[in-house]
């Protein structure tokens, strides 16, 4: 038997978002964000701690539940910043290290297809590779070789927190696979991972970028080298 969304949790934070509704401002993030779904005008941080508020005088009685709430206020929403709050409840340490919470991601991802949501979840797929390393290394592997390219991304992105914990095989091999990928996104997802693993093992990304220079994009290659003092020349 499945178990039921929270529907006083979901209520609460739909309530509150409404009662901060900028319809101003929700005309500017719309066009900024190039969205198909309204926007009620509401802040992040305002969306943040609404959630929060809400989960406290709401709190979910199981990672069940929660799982379950999060998903009906995802498929539901009205408005994008209920989706910015259905990602923020994933963000309770009730599901931090909770296994089923892969799929949810995924479906956030392909079904949200848009970088604010797919980059939203990539700090929750992080402690998860971290709890589970096997069953989720495995995953993004699988991911970063997927037709959709938002998948690509979050398998991209799925080490950007771990810093010293970085699995640089797992990194290896889920950029390589889309090196050849000259859209933006991943190109720009490539440059942010391996900057971002730069401030811990500088060597080792200007190793992979020269290992890996004719395939690397311009854009790719620029970012990942950006906090590199003097990368060696090519040989």
């Amino acid at each position: 038997m499945e178990t039921a969304a929270d529907q006083d949790l979901i209520a609460a934070v739909r309530d509150a978002l409404r009662e901060l509704a900028n319809p101003e401002r929700a005309a500017g993030a719309q066009a900024y964000m190039k969205s198909a779904i309204p926007f009620l005008g509401v802040r992040v941080p305002d969306v943040r701690r609404i959630v929060a508020r809400a989960a406290a005088d709401f709190p979910p009685v199981s990672a069940g539940q929660l799982r379950a709430t999060v998903l009906e206020l995802w498929r539901t929403a009205a408005f994008r910043e209920e989706r910015y709050a259905a990602i923020d409840l994933t963000g309770i340490r009730l599901v931090a290290r909770d296994l089923e919470m892969l799929p949810v991601y995924g479906e956030i991802i392909r079904s949200g297809a848009w970088w604010d949501f797919v980059d939203g979840v990539s700090g929750r797929i992080c402690a998860l590779l971290q709890a589970h390393p096997v069953a989720v290394s495995a995953t993004t592997r699988e991911w970063s070789r997927d037709p959709d390219l938002w998948i690509r991304r979050a398998a991209i992105t799925s080490q950007l927190c771990a810093k010293g914990a970085t699995d640089t095989a797992l990194l290896a091999a889920v950029i390589e696979p889309n090196l050849a990928d000259r859209g933006f996104f991943i190109r720009k997802a490539i440059g942010w991972a391996l900057r971002e693993y730069a401030k811990t093992d500088p060597g080792w990304v200007e190793a992979f970028v020269v290992r890996h220079l004719d395939a690397l994009s311009p854009l790719s290659r620029r970012e990942a080298l950006r906090r590199i003092a003097s990368p060696r020349e090519p040989q």
